[in-house]
């Protein structure tokens, strides 16, 4: 099977794994998915995941597929997809550099371009993830505050306070802000978002960082620029942002509400993976109460 082969007949490629007609090396993909580097006949390499045991939920990884593609319409630099199937699914090989600040400075115009694209509402027209969770895309024309609140905090509140990973503390502190949300405004349109832009979902190649395992969807465009701030932060992070303001000046008191845009990954983070994130919500949580 070569990349041409493989282009005109996707749905081949999980019987020639099958029967090990490909050559597989497992490499990091995360910790919902199983990945691989799949060398094919003509010496080129695919990149595929896989759900490690059974069956994907259902849509999994056609909602990746389906933001790839999204956003690649848009001109960032996400991998082509290649093969998208139920069970799995395979984008072109990217190999991976180190990360400097001319490509940081790149990553900055390409993230500007992306938002400034733009989205007909906040949400997508596909049902999509987040990490191994749901991620309600329904569409929505109306306010921001309200559909973040209802939409992208309060399902993994729940989630995360039906399996202790939150205290009564945090619980009232994120409900402080879902309140707080009700009645705010942001007076910007709805961006084309990755929607799930900590740093691990950043691959620095040779004088480029492109964008990986996206939630897609049309969002609020700080919220992509306050999750590079997670967990560590993206390497050159302010060339990131410097570059960006310069094609895409953000709003007064952006930096202000960083915490406000972050509580979302943070819940997503409680709900699928647990209580080690509880002191993060919490101060998430208290300073977004004051940018509101």
């Amino acid at each position: 099977m070569d990349q041409a082969y493989l282009r005109a007949h996707p749905q081949h490629l999980p019987t020639f794994l099958t029967h090990q007609r490909i050559r597989e090396t497992p490499v990091g993909g995360g910790s919902v998915s199983s990945a691989s580097r799949l060398t094919l006949d003509d010496g080129t390499s695919v990149f595929a995941k896989t759900w490690p045991a059974g069956e994907a939920p259902e849509g999994f990884f056609t909602a990746e597929a389906s933001g790839l593609t999204w956003l690649r319409e848009a001109g960032a630099p996400v991998p082509e997809v290649i093969v998208a199937l139920p069970s799995m699914i395979a984008t072109e090989w990217i190999e991976p550099g180190e990360p400097t600040r001319e490509a940081a400075e790149q990553l900055g115009r390409d993230l500007a371009g992306l938002h400034r694209s733009g989205a007909d509402a906040f949400g997508a027209a596909w049902a999509g993830y987040i990490g191994p969770l749901g991620l309600d895309n329904t569409p929505s024309t109306g306010e921001w505050g309200p559909w973040f609140a209802e939409r992208r905090l309060l399902p993994y509140l729940k989630i995360s306070a039906d399996r202790g990973a939150l205290s009564d503390v945090e619980v009232a502190l994120v409900e402080r802000v879902l309140q707080g949300l009700e009645t705010y405004a942001v007076g910007e349109p709805p961006s084309r978002t990755h929607g799930d832009l900590w740093p691990g979902n950043l691959l620095w190649a040779d004088g480029r960082a492109w964008l990986i395992d996206p939630a897609a969807h049309g969002a609020h465009r700080e919220t992509d620029l306050a999750e590079l701030a997670l967990f560590g932060g993206a390497p050159h992070l302010s060339s990131i942002l410097g570059a960006y303001n310069e094609v895409y000046p953000l709003a007064e008191g952006w930096a202000e509400r960083v915490p406000l845009h972050q509580l979302h990954l943070l819940l997503v983070h409680t709900a699928a993976f647990g209580e080690s994130y509880r002191a993060s919500v919490r101060s998430a949580a208290e300073a977004a109460r004051h940018a509101l």
